[in-house]
């Protein structure tokens, strides 16, 4: 990733979460309503997680696919490549190549989604507006990557095929700018919980 999309993302949510701190407590509508704002970056979360929970079961029906497909094709060594307990399937031939571009695109998942959920919930103590649209980028994104990496039959540079796979970063870099910031903003009494 470029440092261009570093800044803004980073830049936005600063701008963004000072904005909100700021002027927050002067719309009456976001005053009144900071608590269910607050509730919906963990529901956004909670479908993220069992939608990560759902698209293993595709992992478990590409290893069944690939693996006939590659007995068909007389590879040898199937079972023993790509059956359990095997993470990825062994060798280069193009049938392994398509089935670990589906398991990574769940194994993916789990690089970043810790660091989401944390900064995501921390953040929605203080931002729960900002942090709602970064979580829900997140999201958005995450599904398109995974989706693109499953369906590149083994060519991982067709991941971002789908146009908004990217803001899983741009949302990712938004949940740990806002989650540190509150953070912050909390140890420094400029936020109570």
């Amino acid at each position: 990733m470029s440092l261009k999309p570093v800044a803004i993302t980073l830049g936005t949510a600063s701008i963004a979460a000072a904005l909100e701190f700021t002027y927050t407590p002067s719309i009456a509508l976001l005053q009144s309503h900071s608590t269910q704002l607050t509730a919906v970056t963990p529901f956004i979360l909670l479908g993220s997680g069992f939608w990560a929970l759902s698209h293993g079961f595709t992992v478990g029906q590409a290893r069944t696919k690939y693996a006939e497909l590659a007995r068909k094709d007389g590879e040898k060594d199937v079972d023993e490549r790509y059956l359990l307990p095997n993470l990825y399937a062994q060798g280069t031939s193009k049938n392994v190549k398509a089935f670990n571009c589906v398991q990574r695109s769940h194994q993916h998942i789990f690089e970043t989604f810790t660091t989401v959920v944390v900064g995501g919930l921390a953040g929605a103590v203080t931002f729960p507006v900002c942090t709602v649209v970064s979580t829900f980028l997140y999201a958005i994104g995450r599904v398109q990557l995974s989706k693109g990496y499953a369906e590149s039959e083994g060519d991982a540079t067709k991941r971002y095929k789908y146009p908004l796979a990217k803001f899983m970063w741009f949302g990712f870099l938004g949940n740990v700018a806002l989650g540190m910031a509150s953070c912050g903003m909390i140890m420094m009494g400029k936020k109570t919980l």
